[in-house]
């Protein structure tokens, strides 16, 4: 999925005088209590963070209120969705005018349905409401459906994305990945059966010679068997 990546940084945490105690459980609680939150610093939001902290004996900073810096390198993994990216969320709720979404367990994305293109139809089926597509009677989309959108716009304050399911590669994930399979197994067939056929011209032409050849010898025998 795009919108994910991995940084190495080089990081100071700055903790109170209270917390020298144990510095190293200081800094997790420190870097825990930005997971989940968009962060300028960092370029997106915090999902996951692996540190080295480099030296566990902070040292303190001069000033009115002394407070201790911590040297660690971190390795962390961001999301930062931008538009015209392509990004995977779950179905949580659907109707005639929107589909909402949940990405990554945790930032909502709404889909309008002036984002969504005509090929996908409304439908409300046995209580159940759905969008299916009219050129693939298979492509379905309902709630509980993992789909793939495209990104129009990210609120980084409130985590909330815009999407859109006007190209034609987004849609529901199990039938687009079955589909790019399909054509893929096609075009392999395809390709096979030409080879085949190819072959198949040449196993027929070497193999002339020995046929005409198990032919003569037959009629070889018959004709001394007959004398």
């Amino acid at each position: 999925m795009e919108g994910l990546s991995v940084a190495d940084a080089n990081l100071v945490v700055y903790l109170h005088p209270s917390k020298s105690r144990n510095v190293s459980q200081a800094i997790l609680r420190e870097l825990g209590s930005r997971l989940f939150k968009f962060n300028e610093t960092f370029g997106g939001v915090l999902l996951a963070y692996d540190v080295n902290i480099l030296d566990k004996k902070a040292e303190i900073l001069s000033s009115v209120h002394p407070y201790f810096a911590a040297q660690l390198k971190a390795n962390l993994l961001l999301f930062s969705p931008k538009p015209d990216m392509l990004i995977e969320g779950k179905v949580m709720k659907l109707c005639q005018e929107s589909i909402h979404v949940i990405v990554l367990g945790f930032s909502s994305a709404i889909i309008t349905a002036e984002n969504i293109r005509g090929e996908l139809k409304y439908r409300s089926k046995d209580e159940e409401e759905l969008f299916a597509s009219k050129s693939h009677k298979r492509h379905v989309i309902k709630v509980g459906t993992m789909i793939r959108f495209f990104v129009k716009s990210f609120d980084d304050e409130i985590l909330h994305i815009t999407g859109s399911l006007m190209p034609a590669h987004t849609g529901s994930i199990r039938w687009l990945d079955r589909n790019l399979e399909e054509i893929s197994e096609f075009d392999r067939s395809a390709t096979k059966s030409r080879d085949r056929e190819s072959l198949g011209d040449k196993t027929v032409d070497e193999g002339a010679t020995p046929l005409s050849y198990n032919n003569h010898i037959k009629k070889s025998k018959k004709r001394r068997i007959a004398e």
